[in-house]
């Protein structure tokens, strides 16, 4: 089953593997979508027609209700986490039993609201084989303090089923000492620790948390791209650019307008120097302030005034797959979101990461053995990106032929996450 409004449906006993992933976003988040997707394809690798429960944050019910009603996966049900209120939105609806009874476990049981928040998770936990924490980067100070995460771990674990953080990018918490004592020993205690990139275990390693963790690859390596019905007729070599609204917080304090235009002078730049045309790739579009790529790069266009004949956005319309087969068409690809970059690493294509966090660092760094090809915008030039475009595009049949040697083994390496969960769980 597919969809059920009550976000409830019968536990299968027909003694197939279940399996819970949880912690995602929905698949306006492009990246989210891959992660399902590669997921799934290795779990199908090492066991025997799984089922899966995705268990996932949405900013409201629509979004929930349409992608339960798009899956494409028949082997895949969709759940909606339950979401904390809002100060806005306990007064909107104060009248409500349901709201005296969330103020009441937020101030006399603040332990109770972990399983308020994975409820409708809780009729699956007896019969699922594992729970995946599927997030990526969910286990960081990227977006706050990850509590909702470190809760799922500890509503998991209290119920003796194994929890896995799923090809993750983890830490750094040094920036809250006395928070990353408190997470060095929690992530001692999960089952397993799959980490997509060096980096990771790295600084695992450095707080004590070494014995339940494991080098692994982004199971988004493993997506297979599909081409669009609705082709978007990319016709010869083109470069490809992502970028989010996120990245205003690492280049201009937050400041979104700011942002945009310093955006606008790269792009612009770039079609100069190069003369190929450009597209810009949303990977992102979730109807939220300040997350939607599309949204931002529109605005970012609208900035530009010379050449945009050869500047082309690419429609919101395509799921990951979709986006994948349009990212692996650019000659060379320059993104902001992690997943974005995956798709055009994992295409072939010679790509530059917009870093902000040790996750871009560190899958380049298990790539390329370096991090020549990552621009952390450290300094506000707007050159520097223009110039490790440029010299990728010279470069590209040496990263091309890099790339075609790696890729094996980081596939590799994320289908070996199967393998891995088999032993975590004893079924090797």
């Amino acid at each position: 089953m597919l969809y059920n409004p009550s976000g409830v449906v019968g536990v299968d006993d027909d003694g197939r593997p279940l399996f819970i992933l949880a912690g995602n976003g929905p698949y306006e988040n492009r990246g989210c979508e891959a992660i399902v997707r590669g997921t799934t394809k290795i779990l199908r690798e090492h066991f025997n027609n799984p089922r899966f429960v995705c268990f996932s944050f949405f900013p409201d019910g629509e979004l929930f209700r349409r992608q339960s009603l798009q899956e494409t996966d028949g082997a895949i049900t969709h759940l909606h986490a339950y979401r904390r209120m809002t100060k806005a939105e306990f007064i909107k609806n104060i009248w409500r039993p349901s709201c005296w009874g969330y103020a009441c476990d937020r101030i006399f049981r603040p332990d109770a609201l972990k399983y308020r928040l994975y409820r409708q998770m809780l009729p699956y936990l007896g019969d699922a084989d594992a729970v995946l924490s599927v997030g990526g980067d969910n286990y960081s100070l990227d977006y706050g303090i990850p509590t909702r995460y470190t809760d799922l771990d500890d509503v998991v674990l209290r119920k003796n089923k194994p929890i896995i953080i799923w090809g993750a990018s983890v830490g750094p918490f040094s920036a809250i000492p006395e928070y990353e004592r408190y997470m060095s020993s929690h992530l001692r205690e999960v089952t397993g620790i799959f980490a997509r990139e060096s980096m990771t275990v790295e600084y695992l390693n450095r707080i004590g948390v070494v014995e339940n963790v494991h080098p692994v690859a982004d199971p988004a390596f493993l997506m297979d791209p599909v081409k669009p019905r609705n082709d978007p007729g990319i016709d010869g070599e083109a470069i490809g650019i992502n970028l989010s609204p996120l990245m205003a917080r690492y280049t201009t304090g937050g400041d979104i307008e700011a942002w945009a235009k310093m955006a606008a002078g790269i792009i612009a730049e770039v079609a100069e120097r190069t003369d190929l045309p450009i597209y810009l790739i949303p990977h992102v579009t979730i109807p939220i302030p300040h997350t939607d790529d599309h949204a931002f790069m529109q605005r970012v266009l609208s900035l530009i005034e010379d050449r945009k004949k050869d500047i082309t956005l690419i429609s919101p319309i395509y799921n990951a797959a979709e986006t994948k087969w349009i990212i692996g068409r650019m000659a060379v690809f320059a993104g902001a979101r992690t997943h974005a970059t995956i798709a055009a690493l994992s295409s072939g294509v010679p790509t530059l990461s917009f870093a902000y966090s040790i996750k871009a660092r560190g899958i380049n760094r298990d790539i390329f053995g370096h991090e020549s090809y990552v621009h952390t915008f450290e300094e506000h030039d707007t050159s520097a990106p223009v110039e490790k475009i440029s010299a990728l595009l010279e470069r590209r049949e040496d990263v091309e032929h890099e790339l075609q040697k790696r890729l094996p083994g980081i596939r590799a390496a994320a289908l070996e996450a199967g393998r891995l969960l088999r032993h975590r769980i004893g079924e090797v």
